[in-house]
């Protein structure tokens, strides 16, 4: 399993993304998005967080329009697993590769925390390492966070929903809402279930001394696609 991180201008989270995957030892490498025969080369993408292009129009709308991501389609289309984090959950709702939008945070303020996450479905292969109901640690850290569906009804009623923000109960309170997400949604997956857009970062829960190392289980999933292709 090699696993393309792909890096436009203004990514930043490229190389903790990379950091993290070392730790459960799945080959990673930062991969320039025009590099799109390296991307096409891999077996699975992760487009990381950061201010691709600096955010300018809408967050990710440029990276969401740039050639590479149809070699990403083609991933997605192919059973490839491909996680967008943060600003790359932002380009997978830009590109129509997952449904939605998202809009700037209730507050109107950047916010960088820890935030609880209930486990909505294993069936995917960012959460098979966890239990339906379990409550994770990862944080945030973006402006434009509040997810807006296109039709909340069916994430619901296909099991597409993959986190929601909870209390450390794993309650889905307003309070543990952090941006104002519609329906406290943390995390999608789109009908192919092998993509996911989620804003929280799992790179940055990646050892107990940062906080968390639950993200690892979200990361992990990446080698049991490997070990099932065996």
């Amino acid at each position: 399993m090699t696993v393309a991180v792909l890096s436009f201008g203004g990514s930043n989270c490229d190389r903790d993304v990379v950091k993290a995957f070392g730790h459960i030892d799945v080959s990673a490498e930062v991969v320039w998005y025009k590099d799109e025969d390296d991307v096409a080369d891999a077996d699975a993408v992760v487009l990381p967080g950061g201010f691709s292009y600096g955010d300018y129009l809408r967050a990710g709308a440029m990276a969401a329009r740039t050639p590479v991501m149809e070699r990403v389609r083609e991933h997605v289309e192919n059973g490839a697993p491909v996680l967008g984090i943060c600003n790359g959950a932002q380009i997978l709702c830009e590109s129509g590769i997952v449904q939605g939008a998202y809009a700037p945070n209730e507050s109107a303020k950047f916010q960088c925390e820890p935030t609880y996450l209930r486990v909505e479905t294993t069936d995917t292969p960012f959460t098979r390492e966890f239990e339906e109901g379990d409550v994770i640690e990862i944080p945030i850290a973006h402006a434009e966070g509040r997810y807006v569906p296109d039709d909340l009804d069916a994430l619901v009623d296909d099991d597409r929903v993959l986190f929601r923000y909870v209390n450390e109960d794993g309650d889905a309170t307003d309070a543990a809402n952090p941006n104002g997400s519609v329906d406290n949604i943390a995390g999608i997956v789109g009908e192919t279930r092998n993509v996911a857009a989620m804003m929280p970062h799992p790179e940055r829960a990646s050892r107990e001394i940062l906080g968390s190392d639950d993200g690892l289980g979200v990361l992990a999933g990446f080698d049991a696609c490997e070990d099932s292709k065996a």
